[in-house]
């Protein structure tokens, strides 16, 4: 199993942390990823995984998951994010009937690529929708996965799109306490 450890510290006055209202900030590793995430949803580390679940488990609705690997200082430029979607998903062995075309965004910081795939959820016999996401940015390489109930969508969908829209990449804090220094 995975260590992590979870760190609470005091900030300081006049902080540089700044969230969307109703959100709540998340940074791996002194900043190597960062995410806004709704400020009510539960945070549990996972052996390969950061989870946030909308409701304590096993009540909850819906789960975000979020993992990332540093890479080598080459350029990869020439791998396409979409391949290695397309190779991810040869691997899932859920009834899948459905995929999404995929999405492709491009920043000047990270570029990322996402798609979606329908299935009908086996345990609970209930239409399911899975997003997958990878990325590109700064040598990190994150990994977001989210399960939607298909009726939960107008609900659970936006917040994908904002996981993604606020999602960074290398962007290294050297005191926590004090946040990103905006010049």
């Amino acid at each position: 199993m995975a260590q992590w450890d979870k760190e609470e510290l005091e900030l300081k006055s006049g902080h540089g942390w700044k969230s969307k209202p109703g959100k709540k900030i998340f940074v791996a590793d002194r900043g190597a990823v960062r995410i806004e995430f709704p400020e009510d949803w539960i945070v549990i580390p996972d052996e390969d995984s950061i989870k946030f679940y909308n409701k304590q488990p096993p009540d909850d609705d819906t789960c975000l998951a979020l993992s990332y690997m540093r890479l080598p200082p080459v350029d990869l430029s020439g791998l396409p994010l979409t391949e290695m979607l397309k190779v991810a998903l040869d691997g899932d062995t859920r009834p899948v009937y459905a995929r999404s075309e995929d999405h492709i965004i491009k920043r000047d910081d990270l570029e990322l690529a996402w798609f979606e795939i329908s299935f009908i959820d086996p345990a609970q016999q209930r239409d399911c929708r899975s997003r997958l996401c990878i990325g590109r940015g700064s040598f990190i390489q994150p990994l977001l996965t989210m399960e939607i109930w298909t009726d939960e969508l107008d609900l659970y969908g936006p917040v994908w799109d904002d996981v993604l829209a606020s999602l960074q990449l290398g962007v290294y804090i050297d005191d926590p306490t004090r946040g990103p220094i905006i010049h």
